[in-house]
């Protein structure tokens, strides 16, 4: 019988080595092969002695999405695309990237995918898709309404998506909550994350807004339990195609709340507010009620207090409550700057060649 295989491209991110290992104790036969360009593969957070997140795949291949080589996708059985410029600030100061990675070469990816006969396509989607809304959760047939260049990114390719899927291809896109928790590739460019390190770095958790706005989250390690849910799913739980929100009802928070949680969990914490601060339009509560329904067997399980203390205990051993604690590097768009800076990336966000020995 053919040994299952399965390609995971944006591998080396925030996400991805949680998806991995889950992967591989989900799907204990299968070849797992990651595929990223790696700007943020020097981002780990764990001992060198662990072998790295990538130490579990079958094969690790460094290439651009907007470049797949040859023979990729050979054998294939299912595809998770995770590779995208991952949040707002980076879409903002790379907007014409992202739409070039986050949309049309995800698409490309896709349609090679069709033809070289993979059955599954899993898409990581964001539940940013809803823009600005009320404290009426939404559902996934509620209007989209993107403010970004991610979040648009997001929807041109779930509309793509939906026109390849078919018999034979099946499409799952997953509008992903805001992620959050602790990983080997940390990021404290997301609310959560960085109201921990914050306080533990000041004692403080300063909010930029009046903390009105809603968000609802979701742990990595259950982003990852929803993605091996998706690559299973049978045509008959959603069909062909499916764009259905991952998370959980109790995940929605207001910012505030957020912050008042940190503050409970660190004692001594402060937290200040902004209420003279622009309104932040970004604001949607979410109705996880379709995912509960499908995939009852793999619903979040994490829990904010023991997420918040999860990265209080990692933060810590990173030496992030001590003076001089390098915050930036856990920054992804700092990182592309300094990228940028030593000149080893261009204005495409792509390897100069001459510099980087390619």
């Amino acid at each position: 019988m053919k040994t299952p295989r399965i390609l995971i491209a944006g591998n080396m991110g925030y996400v991805g080595p949680g998806v991995v290992r889950r992967l591989r104790r989900a799907f204990p036969e299968a070849e797992l092969i990651g595929y990223d360009l790696g700007l943020f593969a020097q981002c780990v957070t764990l001992p060198e002695s662990t072998g790295g997140p990538e130490a579990v795949l079958d094969r690790q291949v460094l290439g651009d999405i907007r470049d797949l080589p040859a023979g990729l996708l050979d054998g294939v059985d299912a595809v998770v695309n995770m590779a995208a410029i991952s949040n707002d600030p980076m879409g903002n100061a790379y907007e014409a990237v992202t739409g070039a990675v986050n949309h049309r070469a995800g698409i490309a990816l896709a349609r090679a995918a069709r033809a070289a006969g993979v059955g599954t396509f899993v898409f990581a989607s964001s539940c940013s898709v809803y823009g600005q809304g009320d404290a009426t959760p939404r559902t996934e047939a509620a209007a989209l309404a993107p403010l970004t260049a991610y979040a648009r990114s997001k929807v041109a390719s779930e509309v793509d998506l939906q026109r390849l899927a078919g018999p034979g291809f099946r499409v799952t896109c997953l509008r992903f909550a805001t992620a959050c928790g602790w990983s080997d590739r940390l990021r404290l460019d997301l609310v959560l994350n960085d109201f921990v390190a914050t306080a533990l770095a000041t004692g403080a958790v300063q909010v930029l807004s009046d903390g009105s706005p809603w968000r609802p989250l979701i742990h990595v390690q259950d982003m990852a339990r929803a993605i091996e849910w998706a690559i299973g799913r049978p045509a008959a739980a959603g069909g062909n195609f499916l764009a259905i929100n991952a998370g959980a009802d109790d995940w929605n928070f207001q910012v505030r709340e957020l912050a008042a949680a940190v503050a409970a969990a660190l004692p001594g914490t402060t937290v200040s507010l902004n209420p003279a601060a622009a309104p932040d339009r970004r604001s949607y509560r979410v109705d996880f009620g379709l995912f509960r329904q499908l995939a009852p067997a793999h619903q979040p399980l994490r829990t904010l207090p023991d997420t918040i203390a999860e990265l209080s205990t990692g933060l810590r051993a990173l030496g992030a409550h001590r003076p001089g604690f390098d915050r930036a590097r856990l920054i992804r768009l700092n990182t592309l700057a300094a990228l940028r800076q030593e000149q080893l990336l261009t204005e495409e966000l792509t390897w100069d060649k001459e510099l980087v020995g390619g």
